[in-house]
C-alpha cells in the first residue's frame, strides 16, 4: 500500500464537504449552500459553501480549500522551517443558529506538506453552547469520546486538553465553550501511520454533521426570548474576539494570502459587545459563566 499523495488527499476532503454540506442541509429541512468558487494568485483555490436564512441555521460555512506556492515569511517564521514551497488543504466549518438554545459549533480538518517531504496532519471539533447543559455536554463528549478510542485509546484525553488550552480567551480567562478535541502537526513515520491519521480526520468530518443534527433537532423547539437573544449575542462576540486575536488558522489563512471572505465566515451574522456585562447570581448567563473552565470533565458533569 502506497502512502496518499497531496492531491489524494484534498480530494477525499473535498469529497467530505460535500457530505457535510448535504447532511446540514438535510437536517435544516429549508436552506439550501451556495458555492463561491475561487482562485488564489499564488496557486490553488478552493469552494467556499455558505449557508443563510434556514430553518434552524441563521448563518453557516462549509469551507474546502488546497493551496500551494512559496511558503510566506511570517509562517516560515511561525513554524520555524526552511525554505520550501508548501501545499495545504483542508475543510473548515462553523455554524450559528437562530436560537440561542442551540449551539455554536465548529469543525475543522486540514493536511500540510512541504517540498522536502515534511507533512503533518491537524483539525479539532469543539462545541459553544450559549447556555451549558450537562446532557449536551455529556452527549458531544461522549461521541468524540467514542471515535477517539477507534484509533488509539490516548487520544481523547491529550486532544481534549489540548483543545481546552487553544480555545480559551486569555485576555477574558475563560474558555470559548465546552471544548472538544484538537490536534496539530501530527506526522507520520510510515504509510500506515499516516493512513490512521487521515483516516482519524475523515472520521470526524463525518460525525460532525451526525451531532450536529442531534442538537438542532432537540433544542431548536425549545422556547427563548429577547433575553436569551442578547445574551447569545454577546456569547457571539466572545466568539468573534477568539478568531481574530488567538485563532491560528485564522492567521495561517491570512499570512498565506488565502481568500478574506472565506477565512472570515466564521464570523456570526450579529454580535455584541455590553461594556463591563454582570451576569445576574443564580441565573443561567452566571451558571454558563462560571463553568467557562479548563480541565472540566464533561462526560460527568452534573448541573
Amino acid at each position: 500500500m502506497q502512502r496518499k499523495t497531496k492531491e489524494e488527499v484534498a480530494l477525499l476532503y473535498q469529497q467530505m464537504q460535500d457530505h457535510i454540506c448535504e447532511q446540514l442541509e438535510k437536517a435544516d429541512g429549508k436552506g439550501k449552500f451556495k458555492e463561491d468558487v475561487w482562485q488564489r494568485a499564488e496557486g490553488g483555490g478552493g469552494k467556499t459553501r455558505i449557508f443563510e436564512q434556514g430553518a434552524i441555521i441563521e448563518k453557516g460555512g462549509v469551507a474546502f480549500s488546497a493551496v500551494h506556492g512559496p511558503t510566506p515569511e511570517k509562517i516560515k517564521a511561525s513554524l520555524g522551517i526552511e525554505e520550501a514551497d508548501f501545499f495545504a488543504t483542508g475543510v473548515s466549518v462553523v455554524i450559528h443558529p437562530y436560537s440561542p438554545m442551540v449551539p455554536i459549533i465548529h469543525m475543522n480538518i486540514r493536511y500540510f506538506e512541504l517540498e522536502n517531504g515534511v507533512h503533518w496532519f491537524g483539525g479539532g471539533i469543539d462545541l459553544t453552547p450559549h447556555y451549558i447543559v450537562a446532557e449536551d455536554a455529556a452527549y458531544f463528549h461522549r461521541q468524540l469520546k467514542s471515535t477517539c478510542e477507534t484509533f488509539d485509546p490516548t487520544y481523547y484525553p491529550r486532544f481534549k486538553t489540548w483543545a481546552d488550552d487553544y480555545f480559551y480567551l486569555k485576555h477574558r480567562e475563560e474558555t470559548r465553550g465546552i471544548g472538544g478535541i484538537f490536534f496539530d502537526r501530527l506526522t507520520s513515520s510510515s504509510t500506515m501511520q499516516f493512513q490512521q491519521l487521515l483516516d482519524f480526520s475523515l472520521s470526524l468530518a463525518k460525525i460532525f454533521p451526525e451531532i450536529y443534527a442531534y442538537f438542532m433537532h432537540k433544542n431548536s423547539p425549545l422556547p427563548y426570548g429577547p433575553k436569551h437573544k442578547e445574551w447569545q449575542n454577546l456569547r457571539r462576540g466572545r466568539y468573534v474576539e477568539f478568531n481574530l486575536v488567538w485563532d491560528s488558522g485564522t492567521k495561517f489563512g491570512l499570512d498565506s494570502h488565502g481568500r478574506t471572505e472565506s477565512i472570515l465566515m466564521s464570523m456570526p451574522p450579529q454580535a455584541e459587545w455590553t461594556y463591563g456585562y454582570q451576569a445576574e447570581p443564580g441565573t443561567q448567563e452566571a451558571f454558563t459563566l462560571e463553568h467557562l473552565k479548563k480541565g472540566m470533565d464533561w462526560i460527568t458533569f452534573q448541573s
